[in-house]
């Protein structure tokens, strides 16, 4: 399913009025063939959640998670998805029934700044103190 018209042609707006969400703890990454520089938290949530499968260039969204025991995701999930970690493991039961496929899942931070790095489309999220790598760009999150 592609992101709808509507939601593409905002998806990565430069709103300077945006007002930015808190996200002291983590850091949203994704592979550079990724378009634009900001993110909304919704259209965040949405990938995350398996309902928006393709960026606005057509690339397909690849995801990934870190473990389910690792504190980034906990705050990551109570922020971007609005449920705990077992909430969204939760959904995932349910929605692979579906059809809908989870996000790949890295270990640690190395793991998914390599993974965003090697694999087009890409999206993750590793510790704010993480070291950010040539080959793998910072999207910052509005609301």
């Amino acid at each position: 399913m592609k992101l709808a018209g509507a939601l593409i042609s905002g998806l990565f707006l430069a709103i300077p009025a945006a007002p930015t969400v808190s996200a002291a703890d983590y850091t949203v990454v994704v592979h550079p063939s990724v378009p634009g520089k900001q993110i909304r938290k919704q259209d965040l949530a949405a990938i995350f959640l398996g309902h928006a499968k393709e960026w606005a260039n057509g690339t397909p969204t690849a995801p990934v998670d870190q473990s389910a025991k690792s504190d980034v995701r906990a705050k990551f999930s109570r922020e971007i998805l609005g449920v705990p970690v077992a909430g969204a493991l939760q959904y995932w039961s349910k929605a692979i029934v579906d059809g809908l496929r989870p996000p790949s899942v890295r270990g640690s931070d190395a793991e998914v700044l390599t993974f965003v790095a090697a694999t087009e489309g890409a999206i993750g999220y590793v510790s704010s103190d993480a070291e950010i790598p040539p080959g793998v760009r910072v999207l910052e999150i509005v609301d």
